[in-house]
């Protein structure tokens, strides 16, 4: 028998026993994904350039509501900690894209290679088709092979017919099948 895995065995236990918190890796790429996503959408960039429209005119407008005056230095600030967080996740995103690309290409490679490789077993079988089909006898080559021993059975019937002794017994020979048929 084969040796059990680690999950199906009872010395070792099925969770672990340190604290640290489990992240599944492909979760959190999809949901990276996502983000990266829709940072490059139309929607993601109306939404922005609102807040921003808004977030200017309430600074610069509203004296009582002044969080951020001119050189709007939150906001900036704002901007530079969104640009930190999304340059990673598209590079994230990227990466997954790529991983998948190399996957789809050596797919691809594996199945232009089976391709090639049944073309040329199909073209040696046609070859050798070809091969067979000029080998045999064809209504054509069947007719001209009879008249020729038709041709050789009345050339033979007619040197035959010339010799005195044998021309009775030939006849009678004949005869007898025209007879018959």
């Amino acid at each position: 028998m084969s040796e059990p895995s680690s999950r199906q065995r009872l010395d070792t236990p099925r969770v672990s026993r340190s604290f640290a918190p489990r992240l599944d890796i492909e979760a959190v790429g999809r949901f990276s994904e996502g983000i990266a996503r829709f940072l490059g959408t139309g929607r993601y960039l109306a939404i922005q350039t609102i807040v921003v429209i808004v977030w200017i005119l309430l600074n610069l407008g509203a004296f009582a509501w002044q969080w951020d005056p001119y050189p709007f230095i939150l906001l900036n600030l704002a901007f530079s900690t969104q640009a930190a967080y999304a340059a990673p996740l598209i590079l994230l995103a990227q990466n997954r894209q790529e991983n998948r690309d190399r996957v789809a290409l050596d797919e691809d490679r594996r199945r232009a290679q089976q391709t090639k490789a049944d073309t040329e077993f199909l073209a040696r079988e046609l070859a050798a088709l070809r091969l067979a089909v000029g080998e045999v006898a064809t209504r054509d080559y069947l007719r001209r092979e009879l008249d020729e021993i038709r041709e050789m059975i009345e050339r033979l019937s007619g040197d035959t017919d010339a010799e005195p002794g044998r021309a009775g017994k030939q006849d009678g020979g004949a005869r007898k099948s025209k007879k018959s048929s």
